[in-house]
């Protein structure tokens, strides 16, 4: 039976009754000082109700980039920043120049030892060793490979000094940059096979998180540049860019050779797939006053070892206030896999990039692994993630415009993923298997039910993309006013 309680017995009662033989005048005061305490502590509440409100108006929006290496992330990033920060974005002109200067080097480096090895391959077992090469590559006789004529070799032979700048564009980049490139050995993926590929020392360009962000600040930070500050900085000719200028006309010949074409063709080193391919532009790029335009930026390649963050603004729409964003972009080599998990925590969305026109390719770390395949896999361990559970994943099914092309040119789908069968082997019909390929496994995988996100892209299509992001960003920015609410 519950226990009544009278005034008399209540200790906090004679703190809040008025004095027993409490005045008029002592009432009146005492009002006031309770009117005056209660103004008080409301304004109090107001001020704590302010600086909440404060304090979500002020919390960025996290964005995470997840793939595996090469998968597009940092193409995204970019474009991310040519819509945030345009003026930065642009401001950054001549770095990127280097970087597609350096581009283009990387890609005639590879000419190069394909040739070198096609004249090794192409040389009779019987021929003296004297007569050999001192660095010929160590390759079986191939009686069916194509010769090179003495004028590719001399051709080949009047093109060397872009190896002897490379060095010179690496370090406008980076001062310290024996400290990253002498211990990162970092091949460009192909369908040669890996341990061929180590042999030849293919090396890709590499800054680190650190280097970038110095070299590209206003860029990673979000600055914008007044407008009467937007000159063409560095752009003089220097060096390298003579160099280049200088071997242009060789370097278109020796490109569109048909013998040249034919043993990559053989060799399956497909440039046109890979990061940071200018060839076809050559005469373009390589003019004395060349300044790249945003699709070059976007489509030059430079490889980040660390963790990339890259800070915006979004501005606020109608009653809607400004908001912060970080945009993370993580390596996606399998050594680096392991650095993701510390970013789960605090993400308001993931964008997972899946380039599905690399079912016929193997991974660089481990050959036996199909990359198509290895996507599927990260797919599957981010959607069953327990930490991820209330995170926005949205999957990106990216190099669209290469499987088009892939399949076009008759490489079909059905050879590498047997699951495929015999269904018809063009676009429409491949990219439709593989979104519900990977709809399924976001279905049975989540640990709870939420919505499925996903997007066919070429990121190296700014409109298309542009297009893609502005519904991602407006997606995640209602995602993160909902949470607030709750």
């Amino acid at each position: 039976m519950p226990v009544r309680i009278s005034m008399l017995d209540d200790p906090f009662s004679e703190f809040v009754s008025p004095p027993a033989n409490e005045t008029a005048a002592q009432r009146e005061v005492r009002l006031r000082e309770e009117e005056e305490a209660k103004r008080v502590s409301e304004a109090i509440d107001e001020e704590i109700d302010r600086q909440r409100a404060e304090q979500r108006r002020e919390k960025c929006v996290k964005v995470l980039l997840l793939g595996q290496s090469e998968s597009g992330k940092s193409t995204t990033l970019k474009n991310f920043q040519l819509m945030n920060s345009r003026k930065a974005f642009r401001a950054e002109r001549a770095q990127w120049r280097t970087v597609i200067q350096l581009n283009i080097v990387r890609s005639f480096r590879l000419i190069f030892e394909a040739m070198a090895e096609a004249q090794a391959a192409s040389t009779s077992p019987n021929v003296s060793p004297r007569l050999r090469p001192a660095d010929a590559p160590d390759v079986p006789y191939n009686p069916d490979m194509p010769r090179l004529s003495p004028e590719l070799l001399l051709l080949k032979m009047k093109l060397s000094p872009l190896l002897q700048i490379e060095d010179v564009l690496r370090r406008k980049l980076d001062p310290e940059v024996s400290s990253v490139f002498g211990s990162a050995l970092l091949t460009s993926v192909t369908n040669i096979p890996f341990p061929d590929r180590q042999k030849k020392g293919m090396k890709e360009i590499a800054l680190s998180s650190r280097a970038l962000g110095t070299k590209f600040s206003r860029l990673w930070n979000g600055e914008d540049r007044r407008s009467s500050d937007m000159r063409d900085e560095g752009l003089e000719p220097d060096e390298p860019t003579h160099v280049l200028q200088a071997c242009s006309e060789d370097m278109i010949r020796l490109w569109k050779d048909p013998i040249v074409r034919e043993i990559l063709d053989r060799q399956k080193l497909r440039l046109e797939e890979l990061p940071g391919f200018f060839l076809d532009s050559l005469e373009r790029v390589t003019d004395l006053r060349y300044m790249p335009t945003d699709e070059d930026i976007v489509r030059a390649r430079i490889k980040t070892l660390g963790v990339t963050e890259y800070r915006f603004t979004v501005s606020g729409v109608g009653n809607t206030v400004a908001r912060d964003w970080r945009v993370y972009d993580v390596g996606g080599q399998r050594s680096c896999r392991a650095a993701w998990v510390p970013f789960f925590d605090d993400m308001d969305a993931i964008i997972f990039l899946a380039p599905i026109s690399c079912f016929d390719q193997v991974l660089e770390e481990d050959p036996t692994v199909n990359r198509l395949e290895d996507s599927v896999l990260l797919w599957k361990s981010l959607v069953s993630n327990p930490l991820l559970a209330k995170t926005n994943i949205i999957l990106f099914l990216n190099k669209c415009d290469i499987l088009e092309r892939k399949l076009t040119s008759g490489i079909k789908l059905a050879k590498y993923i047997v699951s495929y069968g015999d269904r018809p082997n063009d676009f429409e019909s491949t990219a439709a298997y593989l979104r519900r390929k990977f709809a399924q496994i976001h279905k049975d995988h989540s640990p709870q039910k939420r919505g499925f996100y996903a997007h066919f892209t070429s990121v190296v299509n700014i409109e298309s993309t542009s297009k893609i992001l502005v519904d991602v960003q407006e997606m995640v920015l209602r995602a993160n006013l909902r949470d607030f609410v709750l």
